[in-house]
């Protein structure tokens, strides 16, 4: 039997059709296994995590690694208030987790545990060009810093941890150097005209000399090869030996009284995580050698194995990973 034109173009058009059809049925497959995990964390966390994502990825293809950086109360609040959707939240003050995503009255529950996995110290960061540049020592800074016409940059205390640990610093420098007032006359060259969400944007008004100073992570200093103050353990909250003496500062904000404490990142997987297995999995690549290796040359020091809070709620993957949190 012979094809006439006609039918010979409509079969061929018919088995083009089906090869394309068959063709398409791996990649729909591939769609329906995907799935994109969605991070919450500190802007201090950026390049860790970016770091950390990458290699997430290649260990998981059918995964995508969505993130979104932010001040860390801020990030928490788009799960608490917001009910936004979040695999995993990070943030730069362990405290952050329990106070706003643990339940208490009044507040829904989003996370019953967290784990710390990381450490970090408060600093200040200039260039050549801040005035002082060419005097300053750790043993002159706060004279310095409390001159007239010192502009220095800070975060919102409202919404970043960083920005209340700052003030927090300031209070121990007050007591550890014994200059009463020492606090308010350096926060008379940090008006709120020089505070962002998040002190890594004010980097640039650093870099082009629009401030002088600029309070930060040690981390960020070390990350962006800044010029940065090497402030006493006693001061700049980056040793948990001295968490009794952290404790003797407190600073109020819109968000309540805080009191000082040894800076520990921490992290969790909220109650709505549409992922949760694959965010377990993640916070162990975090949390494992790799991840490990990861946060120290972002300038953090990393805490292995990891601190857990409530140990038995930690998922069973990343048990093995962690410890009991010191004094819990």
């Amino acid at each position: 039997m012979h094809l006439t034109r006609r039918n010979a173009i409509v079969a061929l058009t018919a088995a083009g059709i089906g090869a394309c059809q068959a063709l398409r049925v791996p990649e729909a497959a591939l769609a329906e296994t995907g799935e994109t995990l969605t991070v919450f964390a500190a802007g201090t966390l950026a390049a860790a995590l970016r770091a950390l994502d990458e290699r997430f990825e290649r260990l998981h293809p059918q995964t995508n690694v969505q993130p979104q950086f932010g001040g860390s109360v801020k990030m928490v609040k788009q799960v608490s208030d917001l009910h936004e959707n979040a695999d995993v939240v990070a943030v730069a003050d362990y405290r952050v987790i329990p106070k706003y995503l643990f339940e208490s009255t009044g507040r829904q529950a989003y996370a019953d545990w967290y784990v710390g996995f990381a450490s970090n110290a408060v600093t200040l960061v200039y260039t050549q060009r801040s005035k002082y540049a060419d005097r300053i020592t750790p043993e002159n800074w706060y004279d310095l810093l409390a001159q007239p016409g010192v502009a220095i940059g800070r975060s919102n205390p409202d919404t970043d941890p960083s920005g209340y640990q700052f003030l927090l610093m300031l209070q121990l420098a007050s007591l550890h150097y014994g200059r009463p007032g020492l606090s308010d006359r350096i926060l008379a060259n940090a008006p709120p005209a020089n505070m962002r969400d998040t002190e890594t944007e004010l980097i640039p008004a650093l870099q082009s000399g629009q401030i002088d100073y600029l309070a930060i992570y040690r981390s960020t200093a070390l990350e962006q090869n800044f010029r940065y103050l090497h402030l006493p353990p006693q001061v700049d909250l980056g040793d948990a030996r001295y968490a009794s003496l952290y404790r003797q500062a407190s600073v109020t904000t819109k968000n309540g009284v805080l009191t000082g404490a040894p800076i520990v990142y921490a992290a969790t997987v909220p109650s709505n995580a549409l992922h949760a297995a694959s965010a377990a999995s993640y916070l162990s690549l975090l949390l494992g050698p790799q991840g490990a290796e990861i946060v120290r040359r972002s300038g953090l020091q990393p805490i292995a194995p990891a601190y857990a809070s409530a140990a038995n709620r930690v998922p069973v993957a990343l048990r093995s990973l962690t410890r009991p949190w010191p004094g819990a």
